[in-house]
């Protein structure tokens, strides 16, 4: 059986059979009333106008014999009615929702104080002096419902109320309503008197955390039997309706944050205690649902509570408050942050989420402390007013008067804000036909409503403008302005001012090639050129600017368009494209390729094939210079448009070198390696050097490290720099009958020249490709004859050691080479040791002796961590290290030099000797002698300082010789930490010593 079955089985079992000695008809109909709506299978509640009917009967007067007037009596029939109406209430679980919805204060303040009564609430008790928590748990539901329903009556007579329109006056009717409404206004009285103590008893019911419940049909039947016939029941913690603990938190944590916001209008910090109540409800919903046994809470109004709480609430949590537009208004207002207040208008044209109210209120505000003597505030009000009239606008209401008034005196910044604020407001791919109709309705209009031909000009040339009025509507309304003459009142001016004549058109042409130089807006240029045009025709504008510069390959063909205003605008569009590229602005050259290919699609394949080679070079130095730098792979979409172009066989298409040079680039330094290797077609290879020097790197690259008999690849390669670094000779025969040598440095032998094999390889960043043509060189380097200090590299085994004809090979200019890459390699990471090997190698060839040092102590830094770690033997090879020896011995550091020599592989006594016999030394000298683990080396110093009558000197080398670390007995183990510990500490003070 359910609850509710029950409850009515209930209710009619021990509903009292005796009936009220006054009106049985009367008392029978009520009864089958209340029957017939508690038994309807129906889910709705019954009508609760019911409860009304009930409390009016049972709160009737009597009248006496001498027929006076009498207060109703407490008789059984009353006591019935009136257990009928808290019966109705509890049938529709007590929830204040439904009830304030139908019941008058009088109704439901009665309605309440019976079932104070009923739950045996003392009359005239104050509720702040009860414990709750030792009340039975109904008695105390009932105070709680008690105390909710006169926050929420205060709360709710703060807000206004429309009017309802009267009908025909009836007298009656008319004194009816009135003293319901002098009633309602003395139980409100009352009820603000007692709000403070209401406040308590809730703050008091949220320490409670129990569980309470609330009267059912049941437990009402229950109370109405003889006192001997409840057996407690209604006492226990388990009669009536439960109500969780969490679900009592959540009400009354709502009707709390509610009072404490209405009192907030008089004391601002009592809405830090509304916050906190309404985000405690707001948490409490999350967890619970807003749907609770007996009371629904509108989500959408605390929804306005708590952003209007944050708004009034100074935080400096920023993530306990949603930040939104009021919020960070009323911050920007309070702060003086015009500059973002004026950025959230102008968000909001998009949104559209402030109410017009709202925003005309934000400009009043602004109005009057501008006017209270703010002059700062008079450009944030034209801002603002700017961005409610384009809101206005897009909405289809009327323009406000504010904004005419800021426009009697018109100039470009405020042009060129309005067209700004048009721009941000409107999205022309997603809006509809409707909306820019409106917005292209306003911007006509703002035209023929100015007077200056320049500001006209400005909004006819803007881009949003162009694409919101047909061609037709735009060539109409340009004529209009031009046939404007200026109007001149020869009334009131006799004299014509100076500043009345009109400009030459020569002073105009020249204001409009200016501004044709500036811009960078395609449908900008495209206009200015039109006026030119219309102006003179004998110009060609294209020639205006020694920085447009367009290659020759693509000049031939856009000097022969024959219309001389698309050659212009074509001609002017690619320059200036190229000229974005080249300081990398991608963004505009970008908008003006677009425009160009837009432009030349209609009449020119050859050219239109140009733009998209051009915007694909574009696209690739944006990724390269973009997401590339992090390491992002580009767009499978970019790799395959890379792939197309250098396959393309288009017949007469003017081509650029540098866009196959930037591909190949681009294949080599995202890894590839396998359409270079084994899908690029052959012919290809054949006719672009690029592509065949890159697949020779590729190749070798994919191949490394490998046996010997895969190296054929990097003979290839080698074969190929080898020709182009070789000298094409010829013989002169001189004035004397000589015959002399002549030597060209760029030789025509090879696939290309050596300065662009050089400015190729600098447009590469992936390592081991750069690694690999870098060895190749240091090879080339060393195969000359006359070399005496070869230079280390990476991989340099791979090579051929020999060339049959090694007087062709221009190996001053090998050398030359060798130094531009490794310096432009360390640029692209500053931290490979091999590179920084080959650099100091490259100093140590030159004699550079402390820059060579330099460079092999960074060598050993960055992978050690700065010597924190043993340095990887290949990075310190033998060789490197008798390279620092030498170095050393040559700066006249002979102590370094010592100790050095125990860094071989066999510590060489001799030139250790040898050294510290030199007397003439530039270093610490004795000082460094705690860095020597050799104790052979450390037991010559002793007695070349004894020899020598060096006593301090030889006290110090017999220190170090003494130390227990360091004697031979020691285990393998103990005398190599010691000997690492003396390695790190004394080449890190070689790296403070030249770094």
């Amino acid at each position: 059986m359910s609850a509710e079955a029950a409850d009515r089985e209930a209710a009619t079992s021990s509903r009292p059979c005796t009936p009220p000695q006054t009106s049985w008809f009367e008392f029978l109909l009520e009864e089958a009333l209340l029957e017939q709506h508690l038994q309807k299978p129906s889910p709705d509640p019954p009508p609760v106008q019911l409860i009304v009917q009930f409390l009016e009967q049972a709160s009737k007067p009597s009248v006496n014999e001498q027929n006076q007037v009498q207060p109703p009596p407490d008789n059984k029939r009353n006591r019935i009615l009136k257990l009928l109406a808290l019966k109705v209430a509890a049938h529709l679980k007590w929830d204040l929702d439904v009830l304030e919805k139908s019941l008058s204060v009088p109704v439901l303040n009665m309605l309440l104080n019976e079932l104070l009564c009923i739950s045996k609430v003392p009359p005239g008790t104050k509720h702040v002096d009860v414990d709750l928590s030792s009340l039975p748990p109904t008695t105390a539901m009932a105070i709680l419902l008690y105390n909710r329903w006169a926050i929420r009556t205060i709360v709710q007579s703060s807000f206004p109320v429309k009017q309802v329109k009267p009908g025909p006056p009836q007298l009656n009717v008319m004194n009816q309503m009135q003293q319901e409404k002098e009633l309602t206004e003395n139980i409100l009285k009352v009820l603000k008197e007692q709000a403070a103590d209401s406040i308590l008893v809730l703050e008091g019911a949220l320490k409670l955390n129990k569980d309470l419940y609330v009267h059912t049909i049941r437990t009402l039947d229950l109370l109405a039997m003889e006192p001997g016939m409840v057996n407690g029941e209604t006492e226990s913690s388990t009669a009536g309706l439960k109500i969780s603990a969490e679900e009592i938190e959540c009400q009354v944590c709502y009707d709390l944050g509610a009072i404490y916001f209405q009192q907030g209008s008089t004391n601002a910090a009592v809405h830090e205690n509304a916050k906190e109540k309404f985000f405690r409800t707001k948490e409490l919903i999350a967890k619970n649902g807003s749907s609770s046994l007996h009371f629904t809470i509108d989500e959408e109004r605390l929804a306005g509570y708590c952003q209007a709480c944050g708004v009034l609430t100074s935080s400096s949590d920023g993530a306990s408050q949603q930040a939104t537009p009021y919020s960070q208004i009323h911050s920007c207002m309070k702060s003086g942050n015009y500059q973002d207040l004026v950025k959230i208008f102008l968000e909001d044209n998009l949104t559209l989420s402030l109410p017009v109210q709202f925003r005309q209120s934000v400009l009043r505000e602004l109005f009057q402390k501008a006017q209270q003597g703010n002059d700062a505030l008079d450009e944030v009000c034209f801002k603002v007013c700017m961005c409610n009239t384009v809101c206005d606008v897009l909405q289809g209401r009327i323009i406000d008067i504010q904004f005419c008034q800021l426009f009697l005196k018109p100039s470009k910044e405020k042009i060129d804000f309005l067209l700004e604020v048009c721009s941000r407001s409107i999205n022309l791919e997603n809006a509809s036909e409707a909306l820019k109709r409106k917005m292209a309705a306003f911007l006509k209009n703002l035209c023929l409503g100015l007077e200056d031909l320049q500001l006209v000009f400005m909004i006819s040339s803007h881009e949003l403008f162009i694409k919101l009025l047909k061609d037709d509507e735009r060539k109409l309304l340009v004529d209009q302005m031009r046939k404007r003459s200026p109007r001149i009142n020869l009334c009131t001016k006799p004299v014509t001012s100076f500043y009345d004549i009109p400009a030459s058109a020569s002073v105009n042409i020249g204001q409009l090639e200016h501004q044709l130089i500036l811009s960078v807006d395609p449908w900008r240029i495209r206009q200015i050129l039109i006026e030119l045009h219309g102006m003179t025709s004998e110009r060609q504008f294209w020639t205006i600017s020694n920085k447009w510069e367009v290659p020759n390959v693509y000049g031939n063909v856009i000097l022969g368009i024959k219309d001389n205003l698309t050659r212009d605008l074509v001609y002017i569009l690619m320059a200036k494209g190229l000229h974005c590229c080249v300081i990398k602005d991608f963004v505009h050259a970008k908008q003006l390729f677009a425009a160009c290919l837009e432009l030349v699609t209609e009449f020119s394949p050859k050219l239109r094939q140009v733009m998209l080679n051009e915007m694909l070079l574009l696209d690739i130095y944006t990724h390269e210079a973009g997401a590339g730098v992090s390491g992002e792979r580009p767009p499978s979409d970019l790799i395959s448009r890379v792939r197309g172009y250098l396959e393309m066989r288009v017949p007469d298409i003017p081509l650029r070198q540098v866009i196959a040079e930037e591909c190949v680039a681009f294949l080599l330094n995202w890894r590839e390696n396998e359409y270079l290797t084994m899908q690029v077609p052959l012919p290809l290879v054949q006719t672009n050097p690029y592509v065949k020097l890159g697949q020779l790197l590729a190749a070798t690259c994919k191949e490394l490290p490998g046996p010997k008999e895969s190296r054929r690849t990097a003979k290839d390669l080698w074969e190929v720099v080898v020709q182009i670094c070789s000298v094409s000779n010829q013989h002169k025969r001189g004035n004397d009958g000589r015959v002399s040598l002549i030597k060209h440095r760029e030789s025509t032998l090879g696939i290309m020249y050596r300065s662009e094999l050089l400015s190729f390889i600098k447009k590469l960043r992936e390592p081991l490709v750069l690694t690999t043509i870098l060895s190749l060189f240091v090879k080339l380097h060393n195969v000359r004859e006359d070399i005496v200090n070869d230079i280390a590299a990476e991989h340099i085994s791979i090579w051929p050691s020999s060339i049959p004809n090694l007087q062709s090979v221009d190996f001053e200019a090998v050398a030359v080479t060798v130094k531009e890459l490794v310096s432009y390699a360390l640029t692209i990471n500053a931290n490979n040791h091999f590179w920084l090997i080959i650099q100091a190698d490259i100093y140590f060839a030159t004699n550079q002796y402390s820059a060579a040092l330099h460079y092999y102590l960074q060598a050993g830094a960055v992978c050690s961590d700065f010597f924190n770690k043993m340095v990887p033997p290949d990075v310190y090879t033998d060789q490197v290290i008798k390279r620092m020896i030498k170095c050393c011995s040559l700066l006249n550091c002979h102590t370094q030099v010592a100790i050095l020599c125990q860094f071989l592989r066999e510590v060489d006594y001799k030139t250790a000797f040898k050294a510290l016999q030199e007397q003439n030394s530039h270093d610490a000298m004795d000082s460094y002698y705690e860095y020597i683990w050799d104790v052979t080396i450390l037991e010559y110093l002793t007695y070349l300082h004894h020899k020598r009558g060096e006593t301090d000197k030889r006290q110090i080398a017999i220190k170090a010789i003494g130390q227990t670390e360091l004697n031979a007995s020691n285990p393998e183990e103990v005398l190599q930490l010691a000997a690492q510990r003396r390695k790190k500490k004394f080449l890190q003070a070689m790296a403070k010593l030249y770094f």
